[in-house]
C-alpha cells in the first residue's frame, strides 16, 4: 500500500520542526517533501523520477525567491496538479492574501501559532490541525 505524501513548503526552520513534530502524532505512516520556497517545490513536482503527486500541499504565503501566491498560481494552472489539496500555512492575517489564496481554490488557511516572543498564541493549533483534518486526509477517513 502506497504510503500518503505531504510536500511541505517553508522557508522558516522552526516552523518545519514544528510541522514534523506535529506528523509524528499521526498514526500512520507518511512520506515528508520539504522545500523552502515554490521554485523548490516546483522542482521536487516535476521531477520525473519522484513522480510526485503529494496527498497534501501545507503551503507558506511568505518565502524568498517565489512566494506561496505565485507556486499556488502556477500549479492551479498545470493540469498534473491543479487539483491537489494545498493548506495555507501562515503568520499572515491580510485579507487580501487570504481572498487571493481563496480564490486559487485552497482546502484551508491556517494562521501559525509560532511566535516565540508572545505567547499569547495557542501552541497547539498545529497540532488541532493535523490530528483533526491531515489525519483524515491522509487515512483516508471521511469527513
Amino acid at each position: 500500500m502506497k504510503k500518503p505524501t505531504i510536500l511541505l513548503v517553508e522557508d522558516d526552520e522552526l516552523d518545519i520542526i514544528s510541522v514534523e513534530r506535529s506528523l509524528k502524532k499521526i498514526e500512520s505512516e507518511y512520506v515528508l517533501y520539504t522545500a523552502y520556497n515554490g521554485i523548490e517545490a516546483l522542482k521536487i513536482l516535476r521531477d520525473k523520477n519522484l513522480g510526485l503527486i503529494p496527498d497534501v500541499v501545507l503551503l507558506d504565503i511568505n518565502m524568498p525567491r517565489m512566494n506561496g501566491i505565485e507556486f499556488l498560481k502556477i500549479i492551479r494552472e498545470d493540469k498534473n496538479f491543479s487539483s491537489l489539496k494545498v493548506f495555507i500555512m501562515t503568520t499572515s492575517s491580510e485579507n487580501d492574501d487570504r481572498f487571493e489564496a481563496e480564490q486559487l481554490g485552497i482546502s484551508g488557511y491556517i494562521i501559525k501559532p509560532l511566535n516565540y516572543t508572545d505567547n499569547s498564541k495557542r501552541t497547539d493549533s498545529m497540532d488541532a490541525f493535523v490530528q483533526f483534518h491531515l489525519r483524515k486526509i491522509l487515512l483516508n477517513e471521511s469527513l
